[in-house]
């Protein structure tokens, strides 16, 4: 969005007379569909290492070095270790179960 049309926007919003509330309308909403496109790519992309991790755990307690090294060539591109592990604590967390070691790495299995 413009910086012009910030400044616009806020003049409005302060019950000043504006002209372009259109012009400012139209790029609000392009930067809307502009992050909810770039979020529909970023959760096909975590569906897609999903599928991957998923039918790499079975009920054998695995560290998330452990998995990654198992099916990272079939990871997409750019999914690393850390987008993992973030995704098996916060989006997989159904189908995984989190056995935490306090000494050590904690481990997962199918849930």
């Amino acid at each position: 969005m413009k910086k012009s049309s910030m400044k616009s926007l806020v003049a409005y919003l302060n019950g000043e007379t504006v002209t372009n509330i259109n012009e400012i309308k139209s790029e609000l909403e392009a930067e809307l569909a502009k992050d909810e496109a770039k979020a529909n790519a970023n959760r096909m992309y975590y569906d897609l290492a999903r599928n991957v991790v998923i039918s790499h755990i079975s009920d054998k307690p695995v560290t998330v070095a452990e998995l990654f090294t198992a099916c990272e060539s079939d990871l997409p591109e750019g999914f690393t270790r850390s987008k993992m592990q973030y995704a098996l604590n916060n989006y997989w967390s159904n189908d995984v179960v989190k056995i935490v070691n306090p000494k050590e790495a904690n481990q997962y299995r199918r849930a």
